[in-house]
């Protein structure tokens, strides 16, 4: 009862934040700058980060939010926190940048340290993903809501792996054991390259390089919803609200539990900065 009071309001918040994304992004009127970590960062993330806290706090003021475009707690003061929500304001700012319309806003609730309820949206989709845990995975566009799932891979069948624009393809090949009998499907935003595996349109997503633990919350309860795991790169579970840092692993997205992935992608050491 509790997950399902959130989702809807949460929905909302998502959709308002990425209306004001849309709205500045075919106005053209926003600043970006880079950030200390040289990660690019502009008006609209704050904007639209602005708009979400003030609808979180509103709805549920008890629940600490975690933000990529906030100032971080130390983990002593946050440990111990039994739930709290960790948001992306826009999951895609280069894509953002560069024109390319993929971008989402990406809200998740975290409970004891595992994702339980994720909401991603789409503005130029005008598409809904979300997950509750326990209660199915669903891609929402206008009134028409329809239940996801992971693609059905078999043995023989080409193996369609979701990738970045922006990331040589090369990396990706090193690390597949058939590289030849895979398709690439090229999409912005590491949210919705998740969501495309949790839909079915791709069979796994690999992910090479900094990401911060904003950027898997949501999509990860969408995945595990839809039949799928988010695991870092030595097939281990990812983890949240562990660490001093909220630094990511390469980590990969897969569908079936049935595929045999640890003979599809080879595993390789994780590149996490541990604090």
């Amino acid at each position: 009862m509790f997950l399902s009071r959130l989702l809807e309001p949460v929905k909302d918040a998502a959709r308002a934040a990425g209306d004001t994304l849309w709205s500045m992004y075919q106005s053209g009127d926003f600043e970006s700058k880079n950030k200390a970590d040289e990660s690019p960062v502009t008006s609209a993330d704050l904007a639209a980060n602005a708009l979400i806290l003030n609808a979180l706090t509103e709805l549920a003021p008890e629940i600490p939010v975690v933000s990529e475009e906030m100032h971080l707690l130390p983990l002593r003061q946050r440990q111990d926190w039994p739930r709290y929500w960790l948001i992306d304001p826009m999951d895609g700012t280069q894509e953002f940048i560069a024109r390319s319309g993929d971008f989402a806003v990406s809200i998740a609730l975290v409970e004891h340290g595992w994702p339980v309820l994720g909401v991603i949206y789409w503005p130029k989709e005008k598409i809904w993903y979300y997950a509750t845990r326990g209660n199915g995975a669903f891609k929402q566009q206008q009134h028409l809501i329809n239940r996801i799932q992971v693609n059905q891979h078999q043995p023989g069948d080409v193996l369609k792996i979701a990738v970045s624009r922006r990331q040589p393809i090369e990396h990706i090949h090193q690390l597949l054991n058939t590289p030849a009998s895979s398709e690439f499907i090229a999409l912005g935003s590491c949210s919705l390259k998740s969501c495309l595996v949790a839909e079915g349109g791709a069979d796994c997503y690999l992910r090479l390089g900094p990401t911060g633990e904003w950027d898997t919350a949501a999509v990860h309860v969408i995945v595990e919803e839809a039949g799928g795991k988010i695991l870092d790169s030595q097939f281990a579970p990812l983890s949240y609200n562990q660490r001093e840092t909220l630094s990511n692993p390469d980590f990969m997205v897969i569908g079936r539990s049935e595929v045999p992935w640890t003979e599809l992608i080879r595993a390789h050491s994780a590149t996490r900065t541990l604090g």
